[in-house]
């Protein structure tokens, strides 16, 4: 599947921001902070990339009809 949202790629980039910060967060807090804010952000990408390849299967699915049809 070729990644075409720019969505999902804005969220990646941000939970892996927030991995980093976490990685060199010196205060407990912060870097739990940091997690729970990966972690939040990885959950949108989840999503977004099911959202996505969801589209392309409806999309496969209706021009697998559409040539069905066609041929009848």
């Amino acid at each position: 599947m070729i990644i075409r949202s720019s969505n999902l790629q804005f969220f990646l980039a941000r939970a892996e921001q927030a991995r980093a910060e976490a990685e060199v967060a010196t205060l407990d807090h912060v870097r739990e902070r940091c997690r729970r804010s990966e972690a939040a952000w990885q959950a949108l990408a989840d999503r977004a990339e099911r959202s996505e390849r969801m589209k392309d299967e409806e999309a496969r699915r209706k021009a697998e009809l559409a040539s069905e049809l066609g041929e009848s």
